[in-house]
């Protein structure tokens, strides 16, 4: 048998040098292959696109939002309430509800008057509540024909008279006088008014205010 020449020796070691060199380098892109280099960031985690971090931004109604959304306007709209003060026009009215008032904002408009203006009901409904309020002073609340909403007057001088609770009133009839009872100014007669959606319960003191301004403009 002819012996190898020294050519075909160095070709031969040239060869397995080069694929050792190549199974090196493989095994070096090997994930958990324990290798430095290249292979210890292919073991980093990237998120596809479409895994997001969920959105935890809280809906509407668990930021504190104190008006009611637009079906709740579109009812009352439709119904035309009278305005609450006898004499005083729509394009009269000014939009105080959100203004800065003791302990939060206003929730209600101010409607000026002189001193024993006739109070009127703003549509059918029952009166379920006379109330002496350190704030409101002699105050009325009235339900709507459904018991939906509460219709609130404050800062009133007196009451019509023989008016009591389970009274059945229709829409216009005067149920009280302009004044300045509670924290009301002394020199500044106005009818503090209030519309409420009222909860499951029917609390007459509890619901959710809506701007008179919007339904009454």
């Amino acid at each position: 048998m002819k012996a190898p020449t020294w050519s075909a020796v160095a070709v031969g070691a040239s060869a397995g040098f080069l694929a050792g060199a190549i199974t090196v380098a493989v095994l070096m892109q090997l994930p958990g292959s324990g290798r430095t280099g290249r292979a210890t960031a292919t073991n980093s985690l990237v998120l596809p696109s479409s895994v997001a971090a969920p959105d935890v931004t809280p809906p509407p109604e668990a930021r504190g939002a104190t008006k009611i959304g637009l079906e709740p306007l579109t009812d009352l709209r439709g119904r035309r309430l009278d305005i609450p003060v006898k004499g005083v026009a729509r394009t009269a009215l000014v939009d105080t509800f959100d203004d800065a008032r003791t302990g939060g904002h206003h929730e209600a408009i101010d409607v000026l008057a002189p001193r024993n203006t006739p109070v009127l009901a703003v549509e059918n409904g029952t009166i379920v509540k006379l109330f002496q309020s350190k704030a409101g002073g002699t105050t009325i609340y009235q339900f709507d024909p459904s018991s939906t909403y509460a219709y609130y007057y404050a800062h009133l001088e007196r009451y019509a008279d023989k008016l009591h609770e389970g009274m059945s009133v229709r829409r216009g009839d005067v149920i009280g006088y302009v004044g300045t009872s509670g924290n009301a100014p002394k020199n500044t007669p106005h009818l503090h008014f209030a519309i409420l959606k009222l909860g499951a319960d029917k609390k007459w003191w509890e619901g959710v205010p809506i701007d008179p301004f919007d339904v009454l403009k």
